[in-house]
Formats: structure tokens, C-alpha cells, sequence
């Protein structure tokens, strides 16, 4: 899927970039015809020919589907359309695509399990990104039957039954193996559940011109590297250590020792020049034991530690994984914030402060990144942020006023000023204990090197899918470190000479 358009555009966006395209001369019907067009063209180069059934409904989704029909039919392909609605509630270019259909002789008939008898392809065109309720009736019907057949399902826009901006499914839903949407991919197709349905996502140009759309600070993006490569930290000829920057990671107690060790390997992995684990004395032998490249810091309390920050070498602090819930993690993470220096707060340096969410967020400043997951979100922010997972992130950005990771295999990047990247593509094989862990530490070593917080996020996110990438099931959290290198190979075509 790389290589899509960055902008992601929310039914009200589309509508909007419609209406615009339309008052610069482009008739609607132009662009359900380029829409259909597309689908038939995607099909055709997917599939050999065979029986196939476009399921319609009311409004321009159906309209698309229409056209798709007529183009296949065109092409030679036994294609027949079933309407999961009444024709008579057919209205404007809907209506007009539809007696086009019919002017070429098409087969329209009312949707029943028998449209689909022998047949090798369907085509969903029942409900479109308009869609705000759950599908009931004769249009749920259609997609519980399409859903039992065996047959391929192109999704025309979005899967029926998918809301487009949330990627919620309040009902019955299509499950795609391909969705061919328009203009622009939509939120809901990269946000869990929704992004289960879409099967591969294909973006099609129907010629809405670049002017008709909103621009990219107004739009929720696609995290790839378009997005922030050129604010990687690239080495210079004569760099040394101290300017990659030196990280700094606050280590657990003896019995829990291996995610701050994950974490700091990681941010070594990620560029940082130096890496540092401060840790308790007795923990100190464990660290030093299995840590090569990595220093190890004997930190006593919060004084000990404050004073280690100080050192103006050190250029970002990761505070959380295996420190445990309780007043020292949180002294450790205020003596790191007041610092002023670049922050990054995963784990148990967020829910220690769940009783006390006032005190963390009025010491937060921009340079900080939180990283949780679903549970320790609702931990920290608790019900006073609702909506879907880009609305959340947004939400807490703001209110916190530090960059949010709130992670997952959809992770949503969101920045205080209310830029949001949705991430696409962590394999599912990253759900596993330590791989948190290992993003925060490649977090902390973006930030060490002078990388923009929100910048450095939207890359570490996207560098672990793409390291992810790279194993199978039955890699652990530790294989994540040795791919990092591949992860970062694959940028090499962006990075200048």
C-alpha cells in the first residue's frame, strides 16, 4: 500500500472537494462515470472474464456501481445488476447512470439469494461514505449474503456497512478483497475494525484537480515516509558520537529489567550517538552484564538522577518501561520534565500518574511524547475524550498539549496544534510482549539526534511496522532490533547523496 496520496479525507471532505470540482466546470456525472470506470478497469486486471453481479442501492455509490456494470458489459463480461433497494428512489446522476444501464440492454432485477447463483464476482455498490447507521433491511440482507458466498467481493468506495471517517461497524459489514475508493483513501479504511473489510485498497484518480481539495494541515494523513523523511537525521562526514546525541533511559529494579533494556538497544538501533541506562545500584550489575554499546548509570533517587539530566549532552530521556506503578516513576518523570529536555513517557510513567492526571499534564511540554496503548489511554484520559481513535488522539493531544502515540495496529500519531497520522503498516506478528518497549526506545533515539517530536514519532511508528516486516510469527520483541537496520535500508532511494 505505500505510495498512496498522504491526505486522508473524511465524507465531508469528499463532498466538499466535489462541490468545489463541480463549480469549476466538472459535471458530477463526469465524475460517477470516472468512478465506475475505475472499478471495471481494477476488475479487469484482476479477474479473467465470469459471471458477475453488481449489488446497487439508492444514492451515488449505487450510481458508481451502474456505471461499472455498463463498462463491463462493454468489455464482454456476463454482468448482471441487483437492486438492494427500490429503482424508483433513484434520484439525479444515480438515476441517469441507470438508464444508461438500461439503454445497453443491462439485466436490473429486486437483490435475492438467487442473484448470486453462479456467480464469480460481486461488486458492492450498496452504501457509500455517506453512510451513519447501521445497514438494515433489504441493504443488510445483501451483505450478509454477499458475505456467505465464496465469490470475490470488489468494494466500490468503501465496504457497505463501513463508516468512512471512523472505521466503526455499527451493523453487518462487507469484507472486501479489494476496495477501489476515489479520490483519496478514507480515515476508515486504515482504522480498526473497519480496516479488516477493505481487503488491498486501491486509490483511483477520477479527476477532482489538486485546487478542489483541502490542503494537507487540514486533513488527517497517511503516515509514510513523505510525511517526515526530510527530517530524518542524516550523519554528517564529520560527526562524532556526542552530535547523534545521547539518550537516556530510566531502568527498572532488578526483577524487571529486560524493557529498558529493549528500549535503550532500540534507541542505539535508531541513531542515538550514546545511550545511557540509569538505574538502582543493586539493579546495576544486571545491566552492565548484558549491555555492551550500552553505558549503565547508578541513579540512587530522584536527585541522582536530576543530576545525571544535567549533563548537557543529553539531548532526550525515556522514562516508563519496567519502572514500575509508583511515587518513584513519578518523581522520575517530573525530574525528566523539568528538564525541558525531549521526553518520552510509555508505559508505567503514564498509568502511575492516573490518579493524578492534573499534575502530569500541567508539567507536559511540547518536546514530550506519550505512547500509550487502549488501556493505558483510558487509564490517563478516562472518559473525558470519546469518539474514534483519531478524534481520541487528537483529543488527548490537546488537552495534555504533548505529541500522543496511541498505538495499536492502526497507531494514530496526533501533535498538540492538531496534525494526525494514521499508521498502516505494523504486521500483526508485533503484537507481542516488548515490542512497545522497543518503539519507544526508537522514539527516544529520533528525539536524542534533534528530530521534531511529532516528526520523530510518525517515523518510529513507521520504522517498526517496516521492521516488523521483516519476520514472521515466532519472532520476539529482540528480533524487532536486529531488522531495524533492513527497516532503515528501505529509506535509502529518499535519502539524498
Amino acid at each position: 500500500m505505500a505510495g498512496f496520496p498522504g491526505e486522508l479525507l473524511t465524507p465531508a471532505q469528499m463532498r466538499e472537494a466535489e462541490h468545489h470540482a463541480a463549480a469549476a466546470g466538472m459535471a458530477p456525472g463526469r465524475l460517477m462515470e470516472a468512478a465506475g470506470s475505475a472499478v471495471a478497469d481494477e476488475i479487469c486486471r484482476r479477474y479473467a472474464l465470469r459471471p458477475a453481479v453488481v449489488i446497487c442501492g439508492t444514492g451515488n455509490n449505487g450510481g458508481d456501481g451502474f456505471v461499472a456494470a455498463r463498462v463491463l458489459k462493454e468489455r464482454g463480461w456476463p454482468v448482471t445488476v441487483a437492486m438492494a433497494t427500490e429503482t424508483a428512489r433513484l434520484r439525479g446522476d444515480a438515476l441517469a447512470a441507470h438508464t444508461r444501464w438500461q439503454e445497453a440492454e443491462g439485466i436490473t432485477s429486486f437483490f435475492s439469494a438467487a442473484s448470486l447463483n453462479g456467480i464469480g464476482l460481486i461488486i458492492d455498490a450498496v452504501f457509500g461514505v455517506g453512510l451513519n447507521r447501521a445497514p438494515e433491511g433489504i441493504g443488510a440482507e445483501a451483505i450478509e449474503a454477499m458475505n456467505a458466498h465464496a465469490a470475490p467481493i470488489i468494494a466500490v468506495d468503501v465496504p457497505s456497512g463501513l463508516m468512512a471517517e471512523s472505521g466503526e461497524l455499527p451493523g453487518v459489514a462487507v469484507r472486501a478483497a479489494c476496495t477501489v475508493t476515489f479520490c483519496r483513501a478514507k480515515p476508515g479504511l486504515f482504522l480498526l475494525p473497519g480496516k479488516t473489510c477493505a481487503g488491498e485498497l486501491v486509490v483511483a484518480d477520477i479527476g477532482i484537480p489538486a485546487s478542489a481539495l483541502p490542503p494537507p494541515e487540514q486533513c488527517i494523513m497517511l503516515n509514510q515516509p513523505a510525511l517526515w523523511h526530510h527530517s530524518l537525521p542524516r550523519p554528517a562526514m564529520d560527526t562524532h558520537k556526542y552530535r547523534r546525541g545521547h539518550a537516556v533511559v530510566a531502568g527498572g529494579a532488578a526483577v524487571s529489567t529486560g524493557a529498558a533494556r529493549l528500549s535503550a538497544l532500540a534507541a542505539l538501533r535508531s541513531g542515538a550517538g550514546l545511550v545511557s541506562v540509569a538505574c538502582p545500584p543493586a539493579a546495576l550489575p544486571i545491566y552492565a552484564a548484558s549491555l555492551l554499546a550500552v553505558m549503565t548509570k547508578s541513579v540512587r533517587g530522584t536527585e541522582d538522577f536530576a543530576r545525571l539530566l544535567n549533563d548537557p549532552r543529553i539531548k532526550s530521556v525515556l522514562v516508563g518501561p519496567g519502572n514500575g506503578i509508583n511515587a518513584r516513576t513519578r518523581a522520575l518523570t517530573l525530574a525528566a520534565l523539568e528538564t525541558h529536555k525531549a521526553c518520552v513517557l510509555d508505559a508505567d510513567a503514564l498509568t502511575a500518574f492516573a490518579p493524578y492526571p492534573q499534575t502530569f499534564f500541567s508539567s507536559l511540554h511540547a518536546s514530550c511524547v506519550l505512547t500509550p496503548h487502549e488501556g493505558e489511554f483510558q487509564r490517563l484520559f478516562g472518559g473525558e475524550i470519546g469518539g474514534d481513535k483519531c478524534w481520541r488522539a487528537r483529543g488527548a493531544a490537546a488537552l495534555s498539549g504533548a505529541v500522543i502515540v496511541l498505538k495499536g495496529n492502526d497507531t494514530v500519531i496526533a501533535a498538540p496544534h492538531g496534525a494526525a497520522a494514521i499508521n498502516y503498516n505494523a504486521p500483526p506478528v508485533l503484537a507481542t510482549a516488548g515490542s512497545g518497549d522497543v518503539l519507544a526506545g526508537m522514539i527516544a533515539g529520533l528525539l536524542s539526534q534533534g528530530m521534531p517530536a511529532y516528526e520523530a514519532s510518525c517515523a518510529a511508528v513507521w520504522l517498526h511496522g517496516e521492521a516488523g516486516q521483516h519476520l514472521t510469527l515466532g519472532m520476539t520483541a529482540e528480533d524487532l532490533l536486529a531488522t531495524l537496520p533492513a527497516a532503515f535500508g528501505a529509506l535509502a532511494p529518499l535519502t539524498p547523496s
